[in-house]
C-alpha cells in the first residue's frame, strides 16, 4: 500500500505546476512589482507629481472641506488733490478770489495770481469751515467754497480797479473829469456824472507828493520823456507844472512798492491808451 504525498497549500486543486514553471511565475511577479515601485516623483510647475504630470493627492482640495476666505483689503483714504497754491496764476484763481470776496475773506479785486493774501484768505475760510488750514486750495476746499457761493459774473471777475472806487468828489459830477482819489488809489474817467472807465493809480512819495485840487489838462504828449529824470512818460496828460497822468512800466512791474515823482501813474497800458484817446485839452482833473 502506497503512502499519499502531501500537496502544497498554494497549488491548484486541478493540477500541480512543475517546479521550473513555478519559479518562472514567481520571477515575473517580482519584476512587475519592482517596475511599479520604481516610479519617482518629478517637479511640475512647483508641485510634486508623478511622471505623468498629475498632481499628488496632497495638492488636490479635499471634497467638502471649507475653503479659507481671502481677506478683503480696504482702500486707504486718498488725500485731496491740490488745485491751486501760492504761485499759481489762472482764471480759476481769479474765480477763487471772487468767491472768497463774496464771503468777505478776500478784500481786494481778483487778480488771477495766488499770492500770500490769497493764501491767508483761503486759510481763514478753511478754519471757519472745519478744514485743515493749509492755505492751499484742494478739491475739498474748492467744493465747499463753490457750494456756498454763486458763480461770479464778469464784472466781479474783472472789476475796473483793484480797490473799490471811492464816492466821487462833487466836482467830478458835471462835465468831463479825471476823478482821482488818493483814498482808493483809483482814477475814474467820468462824463456828466457817469463812470466811463476806471483804473489803478499810484502817487508821489512824501518827498515828491502829488498835488491835490482842481486842475485842467493843458497838454498831451503821447511819447513823452521826462527832461528832469530822463524816464519815459507815455500817454502823458499834464495838469500842473511837470505833473501828469501817464503810464508807468515801473508801476506795472512793482506795484505799490514804488512811487512816482509827483505824477499820477497808471499801470494798465491798454486802459490809459484808450483814456488818452478820449481826453481833450481843457478837461478837468480833480485830485482829492
Amino acid at each position: 500500500m502506497r503512502r499519499a504525498i502531501p500537496t502544497p497549500p498554494d497549488a491548484p486543486a486541478a493540477r500541480r505546476l512543475p517546479l521550473a514553471a513555478a519559479l518562472a511565475v514567481t520571477l515575473a511577479l517580482l519584476t512587475a512589482l519592482t517596475t511599479l515601485t520604481a516610479c519617482r516623483p518629478i517637479q511640475v510647475e512647483g508641485r510634486v507629481g508623478s511622471s505623468s504630470g498629475a498632481p499628488t493627492p496632497s495638492a488636490r482640495p479635499t471634497a467638502g472641506a471649507p475653503s479659507t476666505p481671502t481677506p478683503t483689503r480696504r482702500p486707504s483714504p486718498t488725500a485731496p488733490t491740490v488745485l491751486m497754491s501760492t504761485g499759481s496764476q489762472s482764471g480759476q484763481v481769479r474765480e477763487l478770489q471772487a468767491r472768497l470776496r463774496k464771503l468777505a475773506y478776500f478784500d481786494r479785486s481778483p487778480t488771477g495770481y495766488y499770492g500770500s493774501i490769497t493764501a491767508t484768505a483761503v486759510s481763514a475760510f478753511q478754519g471757519a469751515h472745519g478744514l485743515p488750514r493749509t492755505g492751499r486750495t484742494d478739491t475739498t476746499t474748492w467744493q465747499r467754497l463753490t457750494a456756498l457761493t454763486p458763480a461770479p459774473g464778469h464784472d466781479e471777475l474783472y472789476p475796473p480797479t483793484t480797490l473799490p472806487l471811492s464816492k466821487p468828489d462833487p466836482r467830478c459830477m458835471t462835465g468831463r473829469a479825471l476823478c482821482i482819489s488818493k483814498q482808493s488809489r483809483s482814477l475814474a474817467w467820468m462824463v456828466n456824472g457817469s463812470v466811463v472807465s476806471a483804473m489803478d493809480v499810484r502817487f508821489g512819495s512824501e518827498y515828491t507828493p502829488t498835488r491835490e485840487g482842481s486842475f485842467t489838462v493843458y497838454w498831451k504828449s503821447r511819447h513823452h520823456v521826462s527832461t528832469i529824470y530822463h524816464t519815459p512818460m507815455p500817454y502823458a496828460m499834464f495838469f500842473s507844472g511837470g505833473q501828469a497822468v501817464h503810464y508807468s512800466s515801473d508801476f506795472a512791474a512793482r506795484g505799490y512798492a514804488g512811487a512816482s515823482h509827483g505824477c499820477v501813474n497808471v499801470r494798465d497800458e491798454q486802459k490809459i491808451a484808450s483814456l488818452f484817446a478820449q481826453v481833450r485839452t481843457g478837461d478837468k482833473v480833480i485830485i482829492y
